[in-house]
């Protein structure tokens, strides 16, 4: 019975770093060009940051290979910054864009990263083990016209609901 158990919950865990359907992450990653800090610009609303705006993510590789992940929003109706501190570590190759990240001990997700500004680093689209999750990065708080509606048809295509997508605003707050 107790191997079932563990069975089961190890099933379960792992669904949570694999990959939806239609999504491939990107090949040739750079995490050394990846790291630093990104601005979410575009996002699938989930619970872990229902009314955030002026989201951050910042990215450190430590000397272990791990990445420091640390996100960074604005709860509005609470008028307070939120942080949460995780780590991420490669899911299989380092130079694939799957990586999976924790932030509560044990419990990882997929992060991954299925389009990339290979050249500057500049945007990244980016998805979790399932299709509720979605974001566009941006190392800019604002993204053209031009981005955004690739960032949809692309997302779109792969069967995400881009109807549903959140835009956040990175105008300046005070104490940033």
């Amino acid at each position: 019975m107790h191997q079932m158990i563990i069975f089961t919950l190890t099933c379960v865990l792992s669904a949570c770093t694999g990959i939806p359907q239609g999504v491939k992450p990107v090949t040739n990653l750079d995490i050394g060009k990846y790291q630093g800090k990104w601005y979410e610009i575009a996002r699938l609303d989930h619970r872990f940051e229902k009314g955030m705006s002026h989201v951050t993510a910042n990215y450190k590789v430590l000397s272990d290979g791990t990445v420091q992940v640390i996100n960074q929003g604005y709860i509005e109706e609470k008028s307070k910054w939120k942080q949460a501190i995780g780590t991420a570590k490669f899911a299989h190759n380092t130079s694939v864009g799957h990586l999976k990240v924790s932030f509560f001990g044990p419990f990882y997700g997929s992060y991954i990263i299925f389009e990339l500004d290979h050249q500057q680093y500049q945007f990244a689209y980016v998805t979790s083990y399932n299709k509720k999750y979605l974001w566009l990065l941006s190392r800019t708080p604002t993204v053209s016209t031009q981005r955004l509606e690739h960032f949809k048809t692309t997302a779109q295509a792969k069967g995400f609901d881009v109807q549903s997508l959140i835009y956040l605003n990175h105008t300046k707050l005070g104490n940033m």
